[in-house]
């Protein structure tokens, strides 16, 4: 590949990362051996920020092989979903562990998604302390925070001057994380930018039997592009899982210097169209944080079924169908505990989005 990779500073921090970072949160789908093949390929191109979670299953085992070869070529960063300094602790000492290094070059507060849980961090005995602590221990080289939703407290963590990095969730067709708002304050207050979920969780994609252009499929490429010319973005992260994947993200990114005025608003209208056409405004961004349901539904597969009904050419909406029909336990197991939706980083109403399903695709017994 030709292209080359732009490295932007990372607010305070001074480290150079390259604004396409290889998002791992996929990588519990997928084997240990295509795990490495992708991220050994996103190295080789020359991707240097790497970013994963406590929370993301299996992913920091599977990239501790890859990390400890090749170390000094990779700046990795994951976080911590714990709310104390005790048991964010225990949580870098296995981080470390599974990543095989004895040190990370970011360490970030996961998922706070609310003003709440950012006051349960930032107070004694919080997990800030521990991220703190680490640091000057030399375990850690910087910190950051992940946020989600709740627009005060965003402002908030960033005003408090505390932080090297923000995670923001932002893409043309879902600005929960506030990016048009969020993305200049923090790069105001010197920090750096992450930007996470740029493709909602795989669901801003061109309908199938789109043609792709340069070999690229027009939405992805152009949601990557407008978010990395973003001057005041550091780096976007997209969740891949496989060589390929890296390619055409990569190629996307690449080319955003050189893409033009013209094609952004071309972009732009189509995403509103599609914005306008969907048939709920929150999308699922594919997470998982919902997660374990207790009554065992897969809600995420769920979605992507009734996404796939509701957006597809109507030749191909059958394949929602399949997916759902795929499913272990359907939509009708949903009592409406609700706990999913306190989890829920887009606060998505999870028990009349079950409803819909069983609208959609036929009420089913539930299996006992």
């Amino acid at each position: 590949m030709s292209q080359k990779l732009e490295k932007r500073r990372l607010g305070k921090t001074e480290l150079e990362v390259t604004v396409f970072g290889f998002g791992c949160i996929k990588f519990p789908h997928i084997s240990a051996d295509q795990a490495a093949a992708a991220l050994d390929h996103a190295i080789d191109l020359g991707v240097n920020f790497v970013d994963t979670a406590r929370g993301y299953g299996d992913s920091e085992v599977k990239i501790g092989p890859v990390l400890k070869r090749r170390r000094d070529e990779v700046y990795i960063a994951t976080k911590t979903p714990t709310r104390s300094a005790k048991g964010a602790m225990r949580d870098l000492e296995t981080s470390l562990k599974n990543l095989q290094t004895d040190y990370l070059d970011l360490w970030q507060a996961h998922w706070v998604c609310d003003g709440s849980v950012y006051g349960e961090v930032v107070k004694k005995g919080g997990a800030l302390e521990a991220l703190q602590q680490a640091k000057e221990q030399g375990k850690v080289r910087h910190y950051g925070i992940t946020m989600h939703r709740d627009h005060k407290a965003v402002r908030r963590a960033i005003r408090d001057g505390i932080w090297e990095t923000i995670m923001l969730a932002w893409n043309p067709l879902d600005e929960e994380g506030m990016g048009p708002e969020a993305i200049p304050l923090a790069a105001e207050h010197d920090m750096g930018v992450i930007i996470m979920k740029p493709l909602s969780g795989g669901a801003l994609v061109s309908p199938p039997g789109t043609e792709k252009v340069d070999g690229m499929d027009p939405v992805v490429a152009g949601t990557l592009r407008a978010i990395a010319a973003n001057p005041n973005v550091t780096t976007v992260i997209p969740g891949m899982i496989s060589v390929e994947q890296v390619d055409e993200n990569l190629k996307a990114v690449a080319t955003a210097a050189q893409w033009g005025g013209e094609a952004r608003e071309e972009l732009f209208d189509r995403i509103a169209a599609m914005k306008k056409e969907m048939r709920y405004g929150q999308l699922c961004l594919g997470c998982g944080y919902c997660l374990p349901c207790e009554h065992e539904i897969e809600i995420p597969r769920v979605f992507r079924a009734l996404y796939m009904h509701n957006q597809y050419p109507e030749d191909q909406r059958s394949m929602g169908k399949d997916v759902y029909e795929g499913l272990g336990m359907p939509a009708d197991a949903c009592e409406g505990c609700a706990e999913c939706v306190t989890r829920c980083p887009a606060g998505i109403d999870i028990p009349e989005r079950m409803k819909e399903a069983i609208a959609a695709f036929g009420s089913r017994k539930v299996p006992t």
